[in-house]
């Protein structure tokens, strides 16, 4: 056999073996890519920040026992405080998501806006700035909708409802209705101010954020 036809065979094995292995390693990468876990954020206010309730049994540390049970590899981080606003969320959110770099946000936040009766434009505005936001940082929302009691003024309170609605139609991003549907009408499952959900009501907030949450962790 003449010298240049075996470098041309031995080309040729090397290029088949190449094709070969190509298809492994794309199969290896793209498992190893599936199977990274996620980091969820959740950025609240008092009612994502346990307040009034025993540490570590609100519906944020009942998501990551969730989580676990169901054997996903996700990281639940909670940025919640209590009397956040739209304004004060938006501006912690840029820190936040560089700091924890979340494939997904849990947005919970504006009833405080509407207890104080600010301005539904600025509410939607916040709202719509946090959402640009985390889609920049390559983040999917879930956007929890907030209700508020008639007697701020039906045409306010409808409104306040309809941000939610208006944002996550805009963005094409999930929303929870209503947060605390199932809650907000129970007195007994409110704490003494008949705002905040007592420790009995967390699961029942759990179960109304997860079959919105579970399709993004697909």
């Amino acid at each position: 056999m003449h010298s240049s036809d075996k470098k041309t065979g031995w080309i040729r094995r090397w290029f088949q073996r190449s094709l070969f292995a190509l298809p492994l390693c794309f199969i290896f990468f793209s498992v190893s890519a599936h199977s990274a876990p996620k980091n969820i954020l959740v950025l609240g206010d008092s009612l994502s920040a346990e307040y009034g309730i025993e540490r570590g049994t609100g519906w944020v540390a009942l998501l990551q026992q969730r989580l676990d049970e169901n054997k996903k590899e996700v990281k639940v981080i909670n940025a919640s405080i209590s009397g956040d606003t739209t304004s004060s969320g938006n501006a912690r959110l840029s820190k936040l998501l560089r700091q924890h770099k979340p494939q997904i946000l849990i947005l919970e936040l504006g009833g405080n806006d509407g207890l104080r009766g600010l301005p539904v434009d600025s509410i939607k505005r916040n709202l719509r700035a946090m959402v640009s936001m985390a889609r920049r940082a390559d983040c999917q929302v879930l956007i929890l909708g907030m209700q508020i009691p008639p007697n701020y003024g039906q045409t306010y309170a409808t409104q306040f409802a309809e941000s939610y609605e208006q944002v996550a139609r805009e963005s094409n991003m999930p929303l929870v209705p209503f947060f605390l549907a199932g809650v907000a009408d129970d007195d007994g499952l409110l704490q003494s101010d008949r705002i905040h959900p007592a420790g009995k009501a967390q699961p029942i907030l759990l179960d109304n954020v997860w079959p919105h949450l579970l399709p993004m962790l697909k």
